[in-house]
């Protein structure tokens, strides 16, 4: 869950910060149909190439198991790949509004330093969808990825689910379930905490 989310931000955040200062040129609608495309690929898709390449024909990296973070680059990077579609055009789509606003401008009339007002003024405004958004994936990935964790052969929560089901043995389906929902109402907890320190305008009361 960690490394999916890593990788996502990673990739996300600033292919889609750079594609909005950068809004209508060729990276700009390259990011945009990247993007694209990894969010309309299947999860099995994106990870029997990333094997095929990093794997099979580089040798780069193990084709399967866990343990170690050599195995840990393959799975994290295909949920990055595939989330970082998402996180990119939300992250363009609020850098956007944020170069909008009056105080933007303020402070370009005022003479700050291009770095100074993306640090202090676009950034942290515009991450505030992000943080919601994490949240939401804290619980997505604590219920399991089935399809990940079935071809790089990682024994998580999708494949105990996936089982269990098949045997129909209740009480792990139910324990699961509860972890998953405990899962998400921890991480929408965690959004809703972390947010008032990226804008002191939010208030918890």
């Amino acid at each position: 869950m960690l490394g999916a989310i890593v990788c996502e931000l990673l990739i996300g955040l600033t292919a889609g910060a750079i594609a909005a200062f950068r809004r209508n040129t060729v990276f700009d609608q390259g990011v945009m149909v990247g993007a694209l495309l990894f969010v309309s690929t299947p999860q099995f898709l994106v990870a029997y190439v990333l094997l095929y390449v990093f794997g099979a024909w580089l040798g780069w990296l193990p084709l399967s198991g866990y343990g170690s973070f050599r195995h840990l680059i393959l799975p994290a990077l295909t949920l990055g790949l595939l989330g970082g579609g998402w996180y990119a055009r939300m992250m363009r789509s609020s850098v956007i509004e944020v170069l909008r606003q009056d105080y933007v401008r303020t402070a370009r009339a005022k003479g700050l330093s291009r770095a100074r007002i993306v640090l202090i003024h676009v950034v942290p405004n515009g991450l505030l969808p992000i943080v919601a958004m994490i949240g939401l994936d804290i619980g997505y990935f604590m219920s399991g990825i089935v399809v990940v964790e079935s071809v790089f052969g990682w024994p998580g929560i999708g494949q105990l689910t996936w089982q269990a089901i098949q045997q129909i043995d209740i009480p792990i389906i139910m324990g699961v379930t509860l972890v998953a929902a405990c899962a998400i109402v921890l991480g929408n907890l965690l959004a809703d905490l972390v947010a008032p320190l990226i804008d002191p305008r939010i208030k918890l009361k």
